[in-house]
């Protein structure tokens, strides 16, 4: 290990828990105007650079800082020839620049005839961007030289500071203030000593954190000197300096470099290179615990370490890099010098080994956490999971009080009628209407409420699903061709279904969902989002059969085009006045009232219906003529999905603020369906509506809302209801099981936990409630709960200039799934508003949601590989680790897998659908014969029990470390296997009079602009 390695070991190894705060830099350059001088805002970093346009007036877009190796070097050499000056006192900037000169003619770096020249120029005004030029404002320098000011720094502590000074400290610092020369009095009335009203109003302070300090980077040229000025700065508090900064964030490090003119580029250079390292989150760690400049340099030297350098002919130094997506962590590193192992050169390592680069190690393994561990006790999983949630209720409420849970609220209602009035149709159609769109709507509201308010995960949406649809069909067939009452055997199988369920909960039996891999999880979600694209479609292409598109309608023969209606022949007539009595009140009342008879009627006049309904004839080529509903349901259909993606991702663009975009994204959903509704407002076509019960009845004239148990089955049902039950439990076991599992996925970054037990008893409890009132069973949707989760994803607010948002988490509460409910089971009054929403409108929401839910889903990513070439093919981790032929192998048994369960989706066979779930983890089982658990780790995750040995190495070895590190270090090296690690000699310079004994000079410096 290299000295200043072993030197950063022990600066960041210190115990410290206060972190360090986030870094604004700032750097200001000398401007010369005649003999008028003054400090102009050139750039600032708060993660990324950003410069001021030369000419333009305004800042560039933030990108990655690209310095030179040479300005780097020669930055050590300023670091290392300058004065430092650590922990400094400062309360204002005149006194810390009287110190900063002191201790320079102290250490003989410059004479005492220069103190007054270099406190004048380090006391110029300080002019910002937002400010106006310097010629602008000759007339308020000149008002500003007038007026008087005072030196005493009791005007300059901020509140931020948070230092208490006795009088009499101020009146010594005070003292030691009208020490300053007349000049530099003078001067002091050229910088404010409050920030001032543009500083205080400035928007970009909501870029910055509220925790943030700021380093002040002063670069210029002057003509009285002949060697750099240098001086870094750490003062003991964070002081606000008046108007040194362009926003009011109180100042914590000062670096000048003052020298001679003609090396104005150079010296920009070293400062663009030390404020890069002041937002470098090692570097600034380094920079609060350094003890001395040794601490410093050593820091500089890991920065080198880590820096790659671009060939000068192989790409432009003028273009900007754009920020990375995802900025890689600091953590690695610190990590690697704390564990003793740094060494490698650009973060590359022996493979594995903690002080490998990130590619070297193995990915995370996928823990589901201590919510399924199996505890062995009657009820011990349920008990744990009601412990879990407890301390969460107050907060389930009131996080869900945002503007962004009504975009989720609007989202998901829509999404949950339009599943509730889909089922409810294909329910009433398989079970002869004892089950309808009604009883969809109330159980739905029913059971949705019931689950939101007490399950343990409140994100999940109950719904009903393709399988139980397919239960209930052969159910009903079965009862009637038995003649068996199909509602009380349905109770009966619902009672048993329910006691199954619980007592799973009881004996823990979501134990076994820690079976369940990517692999199982992958095909179960992506079948299911297949499913929602599948039906959408299906019901767009539908639309075309029952509106079909007039290809037979030719403009030019227009006038040929007609439709009469004729009358039947007389005798006809009067056969159907004699023999068909009139049962139509309308039809008798306009006979009657208006004294026709069918015989009088004036046939030509009659519309198409009351032509058929009077029993006319329809004659002509235009009489089966439908307007092209078809082609205007399918602009409604695909413009509500792509204007709905479209204004998701518009948070990303380039328009409006950050808010507004932000806006615009929550409610895209919502601002699509009002679009697409008013044009089809505005067009006027009679499209399908969404058709809601208006009635508050069952939709079966002959069943009550309750159902009895006893009286119509035979007594040996209710025992053998038992068997069906089974195949019911299984189906809502998987079903809600998985879809807790996706839902409950680390990347969703979920911090109130999980409760699969609670859950799942409440999906019992439900089932027996839900028979005994004749409503659809439910349980966990995939899609609607991943599109309630999407919508609820918070990303942080401030942000660095140029770094994406930060995902944070998702916006955990219980509101927004029970007021989507709850407004699910008052639809039946809103049906005057409802039946203005066109059905392809919300089958675009249904795509969108099918689509939007395999994002982020690794099989998803892995089919697109088959179409693209391999040097085109993204950086996908597990394609560095794992051979192309074996993944594209691993991803074909998923298709396959897939497409079996789509067939058997598709057919009578659905019924046994939750048991090649089961299925899907006996294949993953086997896959361990034909891959590696190397590839299964990346490509999949490894099962439990091939992890346990693992585990128990991973202790053994993290074990040795720590006795490792206990033990008093020895004087000799470790040995390493490894060869040496190559470093760049640092020590380019020539040293000073009193040069550090660690540093060995060079045989052949090169010029540095710091001597």
């Amino acid at each position: 290990m290299s000295p200043a390695a072993e030197r950063l070991r022990y600066i960041l190894g210190e115990d410290d828990d206060t972190p360090t705060p986030t870094l604004f830099t700032e750097m200001d350059t000398l401007q010369h105007d005649g003999d008028e001088m003054e400090w102009k805002e050139s750039a600032r970093w708060v993660k990324f650079e950003e410069k001021v346009e030369e000419g333009g007036e305004r800042w560039s877009k933030p990108h990655v800082s690209t310095l030179t190796l040479h300005s780097l070097f020669e930055l050590r050499t300023c670091i290392q020839t300058g004065s430092v000056l650590l922990d400094l006192e400062g309360y204002s900037l005149p006194q810390i620049v009287d110190d900063i000169v002191d201790r320079q003619v102290a250490d003989g770096l410059i004479g005492p005839e220069l103190r007054e020249k270099v406190s004048f120029v380090l006391l110029r005004k300080h002019r910002h961007q937002h400010k106006k030029p310097i010629h602008l404002s000759l007339a308020d320098m000149g008002k500003s030289n007038n007026s008087p000011t005072s030196r005493s720094p009791h005007r300059f502590p901020s509140s931020a500071s948070g230092l208490h000074h006795s009088t009499e400290d101020l009146r010594a610092k005070s003292g030691s203030l009208g020490r300053l020369h007349p000049a530099q009095s003078r001067s002091m009335n050229d910088i404010s000593d409050k920030p001032s009203t543009d500083q205080m109003k400035n928007k970009f302070m909501k870029k910055i954190p509220r925790d943030a300090e700021a380093s002040n980077v002063l670069i210029g040229e002057v003509d009285f000197l002949d060697k750099p000025f240098v001086a870094f700065v750490r003062l003991a508090q964070a002081t606000t300096l008046g108007g040194l900064t362009e926003v009011p964030v109180p100042t914590r490090f000062l670096f000048v470099l003052l020298g001679p003119h003609g090396k104005g580029k150079s010296y920009n250079e070293i400062g663009r290179a030390i404020a890069t390292l002041m937002v470098d989150d090692l570097f600034s760690d380094v920079a609060y615990k350094a003890r001395d400049r040794d601490d410093l340099i050593a820091g500089i030297d890991e920065f080198l370490d880590e820096v790659i350098v671009l060939p000068p002919g192989e790409w432009d130094p003028k273009i900007r890099i754009e920020p990375p997506k995802k900025v890689p962590s600091a953590d690695m590193r610190k990590s690697v010098l704390n564990l003793n192992e740094l060494g490698q050169v650009n973060g590359t390592g022996t493979a594995g080994g903690p002080g490998g680069g990130e590619d070297e190690e193995m990915p995370t393994p996928h823990e589901l956490g201590e919510e399924l561990q199996f505890t062995g006790r009657f009820c011990g999983g349920l008990w744990l999971d009601i412990k879990r949630k407890v301390p969460w209720i107050l907060s389930d409420f009131s996080q869900g009080f945002h503007i962004q849970s009504i975009s989720a609220v609007l989202f998901i209602y829509l999404g949950c009628i339009t599943n509730a009035i889909t089922f409810g149709g294909l329910l009433g159609d398989a079970t002869d209407n004892y089950q309808g769109v009604m009883e969809s709507f109330l159980g739905t509201a029913l059971a949705g409420t019931v689950f939101c308010l007490l399950g343990g995960q409140p994100l999940i949406i109950l719904s009903s699903t393709g399988p139980i649809l397919i239960f209930e069909k052969l159910l009903y067939e079965f009862c009637k061709s038995n003649t068996i009452d199909y509602m009380e055997l349905r109770l009966w199988i619902g009672l048993h279904s329910c006691l199954q369920c619980l007592i799973l909960v009881a004996t823990d039996a979501s134990y076994i969902i820690k079976y369940i891999t990517r692999f199982t999880e992958e095909g179960f979600s992506s079948l299911i989002s297949f499913i929602f694209i599948s039906d959408a479609i299906k019901k767009m292409v539908g639309s075309f059969k029952y509106y079909p598109i007039n290809r037979v309608f030719k403009p030019d023969y227009v006038t040929t085009y007609r439709c009469e209606c004729i009358a039947p022949d007389q005798a006809a007539a009067m056969a159907f006045n004699v023999s068909v009595p009139l049962a139509d009140d309308n039809m008798t009342d306009l006979v009657s009232g208006s004294g026709y008879n069918l015989t009088g009627l004036d046939w030509s006049q009659l519309s198409k219906k009351e032509c058929v309904k009077y029993g006319g004839a329809l004659l002509g080529n235009a009489c089966k003529y439908v307007p092209d509903l078809a082609l205007i349901s399918f602009i409604l259909f695909f413009g509500t999905y792509s204007m709905t993606v479209s204004l998701k991702k518009f948070k990303t663009s380039r328009y409006f603020p950050t808010k507004l975009r932000k806006l615009i994204s929550d409610f895209s959903i919502f601002m699509s369906i009002m679009t697409f509704v008013g044009l089809d407002m505005l067009v006027g076509l009679d499209t399908p509506k969404l058709i809601v019960p208006t009635e508050f009845q069952p939709t079966r004239p002959d069943r009550g809302w309750v159902v009895m148990p006893f009286g119509k089955c035979p007594w040996w049902v209710y025992v053998a209801s038992a068997v069906p039950a089974l195949l019911v439990t299984i189906l809502i076991f998987m079903d809600q099981q998985i879809s807790a599992v996706i839902v409950n996925r680390k990347e969703n970054k979920l911090k109130k936990g999980c409760g699969y037990h609670l859950d799942l008893f409440w999906v019992g409890i439900l089932m027996a409630v839900c028979s005994f009132l004749g409503l659809p069973w439910y349980v966990a949707a995939t899609v609607i709960s991943i599109a309630h989760i999407d919508s609820l994803k918070m990303e942080s607010e401030s942000s660095a200039p140029g770094e994406q948002p930060q995902f944070l988490g998702v916006r955990e509460q219980r509101l927004t799934g029970i007021l989507v409910f709850v407004l699910t089971g008052v639809s039946i009054f809103l049906a005057p508003v409802l039946q203005y929403i066109p059905m392809p409108v919300l089958y675009g929401v249904f795509l969108y949601m099918g689509v939007a839910s395999l994002a982020g889903i690794q099989f998803w990513e892995r089919i697109k590989l088959y179409l693209m070439p391999a040097k085109h093919q993204p950086d996908f981790s597990f394609l560095r680790h794992v051979p192309l032929r074996r993944v594209h192998l691993f991803t074909l048994v998923q298709i396959i897998c897939l497409a079996v369960l789509w067939t058997l989706k598709s057919t009578v066979a659905a019924i046994i659908f939750p048991v090649m779930i089961l299925g899907l983890m006996v294949v993953r089982k086997m896959m361990d014969l034909m891959f590696s658990q190397h590839d299964l780790a990346w490509l999949d995750d490894i099962l439990p029990e091939k992890d346990k040995k693992k585990e128990k190495d991973g202790k053994k070895k993290k074990d040795n470390k720590r006795t490792k590190a206990a033990e008093p270090e020895s004087d000799e090296e470790p040995k390493s296997p490894l060869p040496p690690p190559v470093k760049i000699p640092m020590d380019t310079i020539d040293l000073p009079s009193a040069p550090d004994p660690s540093v060995s000079p060079p045989t052949q410096p090169p010029v540095s602009h710091c001597e």
